[in-house]
């Protein structure tokens, strides 16, 4: 996973209210315990006509917003089952972060073991993200802020834990690791206090 500590990037608006993990990635694609590919299907059923051909009247088929890694969503965001491919799904997809007034607790735990960012930022803030899309943000980790291209800059929530694992690029496995040297001295330690005390005594 890599470090997240700072983006600067366009938005891709979903105006959509409780856009669900079966709309983030159908049931049908989650025959796979693979990561790598499901941002193809992100969407699926939204992205493509009943021909099967893409719909070039959705935000993620056109050419603008290719590049763009924020998207920003109607309320309750992320609602419906807990599967993790929904996360998967949307990182595959290229995306960084997901800013709403509201995201579901379990896709948002989801998303930040992932390196998905989930931003829950006031209604009037994100009312007026999604009235005009393709802006660009700048988004600060360490900070907790995303910041508009007037200048404002807005905090979000995000625990401390969380927010060291985006930081180092880690997961909590990998976080645990990395803390794999000070375990062992600590044990080390542990194991030889008894020993010490008995020659003492």
């Amino acid at each position: 996973m890599a470090a997240f500590t700072q983006l600067v990037s366009r938005t891709v608006v979903l105006r959509q209210r409780n856009i669900d993990t079966d709309q983030i990635i159908p049931a049908r694609f989650l025959t796979t315990t693979e990561r790598k590919g499901l941002g193809k299907h992100a969407f699926s059923d939204w992205r493509n006509l009943p021909d099967g051909s893409p719909d070039p009247a959705f935000p993620f088929n056109q050419f603008a917003n290719v590049s763009a890694r924020i998207l920003v969503a109607g309320r309750n965001f992320g609602c419906g089952s807990s599967r993790e491919h929904a996360p998967w799904a949307l990182a595959d997809l290229g995306l960084c972060a997901v800013i709403s007034s509201e995201i579901a607790d379990i896709f948002r735990s989801n998303a930040l073991k992932n390196g998905l960012l989930p931003i829950v930022l006031d209604d009037a803030v994100v009312d007026e993200l999604l009235d005009t899309p393709g802006i660009e943000l700048a988004i600060d980790v360490a900070a907790r802020s995303v910041t508009l291209p007037d200048g404002r800059s807005f905090r979000f929530p995000l625990d401390a834990f969380a927010q060291t694992c985006l930081l180092e690029g880690v997961d909590q496995l990998g976080y645990l690791l990395k803390q794999l040297p000070a375990i062992e001295r600590f044990e080390s330690a542990r194991h030889s206090a008894p020993l010490e005390a008995a020659h003492a005594s």
